[in-house]
């Protein structure tokens, strides 16, 4: 039986589903990858500080002290929708310092449609200190839109990439919730038309899970 060759660019995040080497099929050769961003409405913007140089009220709170169990962040249910066949338990990331920062993954091969959703969190020292880095991380994805209504300021953006003749398509949601930061990154594959799931499930996938994502932060330790 043949061995199956994917996309460079999923490799690195596919290879622990070992069944894939059972596809009995092999992705051809084709052109490098050509991403094209969903474009939307222009992103909403963080507040700034006051003009005279004094740290206004947002330049000094620190809501969060530590980052929730990320694992725990978002239901069963979401995940089993999002990503079928996934454990729902998911996988945390190991990280330096795991009292600001933490990532779970959850990923499945289910037929031949594959599925990956990551959920980070990151406790910055002040509200300022995180909108500075968001704002930062939306300029580096231009081509989304704003996400109303979670945390303080919401961005969201869908690519489309194409190696090796096989899509895919990722979707990236960025929130500020006071001196916080969430990011749910979620894309998917299919394996046998190699093309990629519509922009309109990626994009709602990852909003419906940032929003659990930011549920959770809120309900859980603050400072």
């Amino acid at each position: 039986m043949r061995t199956l060759s994917l996309p460079l660019a999923l490799t690195a995040r596919i290879s622990p589903v070992v069944v894939l080497a059972a596809a009995g099929w092999v992705l051809t050769s084709g052109p490098a990858a050509t991403p094209a961003a969903q474009k939307e409405s222009a992103p909403q913007s963080a507040d700034q500080p006051s003009s005279d140089g004094g740290a206004s009220p947002a330049a000094t709170t620190k809501r969060y002290s530590a980052a929730p169990a990320p694992c725990g962040s978002i239901g069963a249910a979401t995940i089993k929708s999002l990503v079928p066949g996934a454990k729902t338990a998911g996988k945390e990331i190991p990280s330096t310092d795991p009292a600001l920062r933490r990532t779970c993954s959850w990923n499945a091969l289910k037929g031949y449609d594959y599925r990956w959703l990551d959920v980070s969190f990151e406790i910055t020292d002040s509200e300022a200190e995180a909108a500075k880095s968001y704002k930062e991380n939306v300029t580096a994805k231009s081509g989304g839109g704003t996400v109303p209504g979670v945390g303080d300021a919401g961005y969201s953006v869908v690519n489309l990439t194409t190696e090796d003749k096989q899509q895919t398509r990722e979707g990236v949601v960025m929130i500020q919730a006071s001196n916080a930061l969430v990011t749910v990154t979620y894309n998917g594959s299919d394996f046998e038309s190699k093309k990629a799931p519509a922009t309109d499930e990626i994009n709602k996938g990852a909003i419906k899970a940032a929003k659990e994502a930011v549920a959770a932060l809120q309900s859980g330790q603050k400072a």
